[in-house]
């Protein structure tokens, strides 16, 4: 068994390239490859699936079920041209699958086809599964007490060699039918025959490469290849010549590849009464299967168990075929065959070959890892966000039935916490409100800094209006007044010269509010009792009839470093425009909050609102939705002056839809409570 902390080769001891191997370019990291894995073989490392070649059982789950063909299987077709074209005596051996894959031509025009590849013989792979069955059935006679499980599935046995090695001595120590087959036309034509498998397996060819059996079988192809290599070499069946199978033929050896067929093939009747035999396959079966038999839950005899739906549903078929037809077409094969060959012949080749020595050993490759202690395995779910058993949705997308099991294959380096759908959902959630949350506080930035280069270069231009007009307005006043004096006697003139004074006096204070809009002014901080400059606001001010008030004191520390006189003047700006808002009446409210740092003072009316796309525009200098000659419109763009020389925040917010709810406006000014420092 292997520690957590070991990191996992890459490729098998001497295996020249994985059998299994990813095209990155295709991956696109959906996980179904890792939920379909019985052997949790595959890795994903920054953010790409990995086939780890030791651990690989072959079963080929991941080639049938990668919707972007981003698995390859390794490519037996120029090994077998090459061994071809040296000339060698070679055998093909057909796995008894081969009806279901090529349903649509007859079996002597698909023998042909593969003979004109230029094989010598073609044979059938069932009859090796016949004797098989038999030494399986002579095994179970000679041995009652001892429990087995078939040996005929090699991603089976290569998963117990890898994860279940205690079961090794439970694995029937007979070969599989491919090799059966294979020593069955070494004995008869001699050593110098190259004998190349063709079937639906992919598992095959690890099989094939194993040391047990190594050198018994030279080439191994899937039905895929072979459909390849016949479109490679413009091979129809129309084009070939008809051929038989060579002997020897089989018998009810062709049901191997259907569910219980090595049952049906050895006469062993899966009694459920006794429960003695247990048959299972599929992926999840199996496992559950063999982790059972294991466990001792499974007091049975022989297990007999395939880690496909059968073999007619293995990783190399390439037909469409649904399985129950696949099946029909198998046992139609064995049946048709069966009518027209002589089953005396059959039963005599049995006994010619059943001398032969048809055992075999099972090395362990063991690649069990240590599990990780409970204490890291909580950290990992810790990092996806699961601290608590509830937090645990087991919902399966990460490609582990578990997220303990996700856990800990993290810790095992097989996979990653970004596998984790929720968690990943989460987080990209929490990025996009972190996202939002920047992108308003940019564009506030923004819309502040534009404020500002504005307000900068409008105090500029006022400024140096206020300066020009200043001197002829003083000039037109003085003798305005002097000109009213003298004509006192005039009513008629007086009131001509009383409208000049009364327009002068109000330029006069446009000019002064822009000297006071255009003039940086030192702030003088002072301590200032924030509720009481509120109350001197508002007494400061004549409320009309109509316009309840209210006071909301939630501030705990009354006492702020302010401008008092600058703040008095910002407040009652607040009151008045909100008076104005309310011609026919209303309610107005003024809080006072904060905090250890900050004060906020907010002033909130009932009126009507004001319209969102003037919102913008209402602290700019000479804005102003009051009627002509009511306003000057430098108020606010004074009050947001006063609040920035404070290191202070200005906001509005107003609705003007009843359907919204309560029509208004909420003025609210927000300051440091400390400026480090009083009169500064």
């Amino acid at each position: 068994m292997k520690n957590g902390n070991d990191k996992l080769r890459n490729t098998a001891p001497n295996q020249a390239e994985p059998f299994v191997t990813t095209i990155k370019d295709r991956c696109r990291v959906c996980y179904t490859c890792v939920r379909e894995c019985p052997a949790k073989a595959i890795r994903i490392a920054e953010g790409q699936a990995e086939v780890i070649a030791e651990r690989c059982i072959g079963c080929g789950n991941c080639v049938r079920v990668c919707s972007q063909k981003a698995k390859r299987v390794r490519d037996a077709i120029p090994e077998i041209e090459a061994l071809l074209e040296k000339g060698y005596p070679a055998a093909a051996m057909l796995a008894p699958s081969f009806s279901a894959e090529f349903s649509e031509m007859t079996h002597p025009q698909l023998v042909g086809m593969v003979k004109a590849l230029g094989f010598q013989s073609v044979h059938e792979v069932g009859f090796g599964a016949d004797m098989v069955a038999l030494k399986m059935r002579e095994l179970m006679t000679a041995t009652p007490a001892k429990r087995y499980i078939s040996s005929a599935c090699p991603a089976v046995f290569g998963f117990i060699k890898r994860y279940h090695p205690e079961l090794i001595r439970n694995v029937a120590p007979v070969v599989s039918p491919m090799i059966a087959m294979a020593r069955i036309l070494h004995e008869e034509t001699g050593s110098g025959l190259k004998v190349v498998f063709i079937g639906p397996c992919i598992a095959k060819k690890i099989e094939a490469e194993s040391e047990e059996v190594y050198g018994e079988i030279d080439a191994v192809m899937t039905f895929d290849e072979l459909r390849r290599l016949f479109l490679k070499r413009n091979l129809t069946p129309e084009r070939v010549e008809l051929a038989d199978f060579d002997p020897p033929h089989s018998g009810k050896g062709s049901l191997f590849p259907i569910g219980r067929g090595l049952l049906e093939a050895a006469g062993i009747r899966e009694n459920l009464l006794q429960g003695d035999v247990i048959s299972a396959n599929g992926r999840e079966k199996f496992i559950d299967a063999v982790m059972e038999f294991s466990a001792g839950d499974v007091d049975a005899r022989l297990l007999d168990v395939l880690c496909c739906d059968g073999c007619i549903m293995g990783s190399g078929m390439t037909t469409p075929n649904p399985p129950f037809r696949r099946r029909a077409l198998v046992s139609q094969y064995t049946r048709e065959t069966a009518e027209k060959r002589d089953p005396e012949r059959w039963r005599s080749e049995l006994d010619r070959f059943g001398s032969l020595d048809y055992s075999r050993t099972y090395i362990p490759n063991d690649q069990r890892i240590s599990p990780p202690d409970a204490r890291r395995i909580r950290e990992v779910l810790g990092q996806m966000g699961k601290s608590d058993p509830e937090d645990e949705l087991n919902c399966g997308a990460c490609g582990y039935a578990t997220c303990v099991d996700h856990a800990v294959a993290i810790c095992n380096g097989l996979a990653e916490n970004e596998m984790c759908l929720p968690h990943s959902i989460e987080r990209l959630h929490r990025t996009v409100r972190e996202l939002n949350e920047s992108n308003e506080q940019l564009a506030n930035t923004r819309q502040a800094l534009i404020h500002s280069e504005k307000m900068a270069s409008m105090g500029q231009l006022s400024a140096g209006i206020a300066h020009e007009v200043n001197n002829p307005l003083g000039v037109i006043l003085m003798y305005a007044h002097l000109l009213k004096d003298e004509v006192i006697d005039n009513p008629e003139i007086v009131e001509d010269v009383r409208m000049i004074v009364d327009h002068a006096d109000r330029a006069k204070k446009i000019v002064s509010g822009l000297l006071h809009f255009a003039r940086q002014n030192k702030v003088e901080y002072v301590a200032v009792h924030v509720p009481e400059l509120i109350q001197d606001c508002i007494r400061a001010i004549r409320f009309p009839n109509g316009v309840s008030l209210s006071v909301e004191n939630h501030l705990g520390d009354p006492i702020a470093e302010l401008d008092r006189e600058q703040m008095m003047q910002v407040i009652v700006n607040f009151i008045s425009n909100s008076l104005a808002a309310m011609p026919d009446g209303g309610k107005m409210t003024i809080g006072i909050s904060g905090d250890d740092t900050r004060v906020t003072v907010s002033v909130s009316d009932t009126g009507m609102g004001i319209p969102e796309q003037l919102r913008d525009k209402i602290f700019e200098p000479f804005f102003t939705t009051k009627e002509i000659g009511m306003g000057t419109g430098l108020g606010l763009a004074i009050t947001y002056g006063i609040v920035k020389m404070h290191k202070g925040e200005l906001g509005l917010q107003s609705n003007t839809d009843p359907e919204k709810g309560q029509t208004g406006s909420t003025f609210t000014v927000t300051l440091p409570r400390r400026q480090g420092g009083i009169g500064q």
